[in-house]
């Protein structure tokens, strides 16, 4: 390790104030404190010395997100191979191929060969994302002249854990761009944008290509098993019900069609855990999401209806399908986007949960509200913020008023 401290020192004479290739100094910045910790430290000023960098809570973020992707990379798999148990078959892909080539049999649904098979879905679009936004990130850093963050850290796995994964490769790229620029970039990059970029990029990709988002994975031998891609929340919301054979536990711990990262609420618990334990996801914001979505399910299921079957659904079934389990603990708590008062993070995930719900409900024809629940509070979460200011200071005026009188 020393001799690469030493190689990385030599390079920075190049890469410094007045070298060859100064304005690149931001790509070689963002290798430098990757591997090490910055030799620069606050000295002016007052400031605050504080242990937890942006660096160590992007990679703790990174750290609870390991079990979605564990989940991620099997339940594909295990779809796909439940999808051949009931005479579909695999889509011709290179997947396929190189899943061939490997040596293992399709009709073998162990847990190696359900990962393996995930993993070929699911890595080519962590590279591709990675890929593109990082490119994203040094030409912005170059341009402003600062230096690369570790905002894509997270961002660049979030993408792909709410995507299908089955989404053509060049889609992925495409949608990154956008929730990287349109989301962060053009507002002034990481800590600046006001809405999550990861979320940016989803819908962005749905309302772009709704076809290739709805994630029909798998292909049926017969035209009357073409509905094997449906997910839990778009069968029932068509009136079809749940699906056939899938228990509550069964969505819980994510053994159900979906988005990647997005059905096992078991491994979302895990990686909540970890953030509630570390204090970088706020529990307010998860409690009121849950609150928010319990007491609206719960109204509209209350009331219930003959024509639309998503008012019919129990409140405790919102929870473990579809994105909100995972909308709720990675997204909803994104400290930049998020409100940042107590008060007013209860009120933003309180409201979040009931959108959710409604979009839910009362538009059958779009089953999944997690994500633009959470965008639409995003825009509002300064409101929320600057209202909850704004009261404390007129209790604060009117206890001072009391105690001067």
């Amino acid at each position: 390790m020393s001799a690469l401290r030493r190689l990385l020192d030599r390079m920075g004479s190049s890469f410094g104030k007045g070298g060859k290739l100064e304005k690149l100094h931001a790509l070689y910045d963002a290798g430098d404190t990757f591997l090490y910790t910055p030799a620069y430290t606050t000295s002016g000023g007052p400031h605050v010395r504080d242990g937890l960098d942006q660096k160590r809570m992007m990679m703790i973020v990174v750290i609870a997100l390991l079990p979605c992707i564990a989940m991620a990379m099997f339940n594909t798999g295990y779809q796909a191979f439940l999808t051949v148990e009931q005479g579909g078959k695999l889509l011709d892909t290179w997947q396929a191929s190189a899943y061939n080539a490997l040596g293992l049999k399709v009709s073998s649904a162990s847990v190696v060969a359900c990962m393996v098979y995930g993993a070929l879905h699911f890595l080519p679009i962590l590279v591709v994302t990675y890929t593109v936004g990082g490119m994203l990130e040094v030409l912005f850093a170059v341009v402003r002249g600062h230096e690369v963050n570790e905002g894509l850290l997270v961002t660049g796995m979030l993408i792909p854990l709410t995507l299908p994964a089955t989404i053509p490769l060049w889609q992925v790229g495409l949608g990154t761009a956008f929730g990287i620029v349109i989301g962060k970039e053009i507002f002034g990059g990481t800590g600046m944008n006001f809405l999550n970029p990861a979320l940016v990029a989803r819908a962005f990709l749905f309302f772009a290509y709704p076809a290739q988002i709805s994630g029909n994975i798998w292909v049926a031998a017969t035209p009357a098993d073409g509905r094997s891609g449906a997910t839990w929340l778009s069968s029932f919301a068509e009136g079809a019900g749940p699906l056939p054979g899938v228990s509550y536990l069964d969505a819980f711990l994510g053994l159900i069609p979906g988005s990647m990262g997005e059905t096992s609420a078991l491994a979302i618990l895990l990686g909540a855990a970890l953030l509630l334990l570390t204090r970088i996801g706020s529990w307010r914001t998860m409690f009121g999401v849950v609150v928010g979505t319990a007491v609206t399910a719960f109204a509209l299921s209350s009331i219930g209806s003959t024509t639309n079957p998503m008012l019919n659904l129990p409140w405790y079934w919102h929870f473990v399908v579809g994105g909100w389990a995972f909308g709720t603990v990675f997204m909803a708590t994104d400290p930049v986007s998020s409100a940042f008062t107590p008060n007013g993070k209860l009120v933003y995930g309180f409201f979040i949960g009931l959108l959710c719900v409604l979009i839910r409900c009362v538009n059958p024809a779009y089953p999944e509200g997690m994500m633009l629940a959470i965008l639409f509070m995003n825009m509002f979460a300064p409101l929320i913020d600057h209202s909850v200011v704004r009261a404390n200071i007129k209790r604060r005026a009117a206890r001072y008023v009391r105690n001067a009188t």
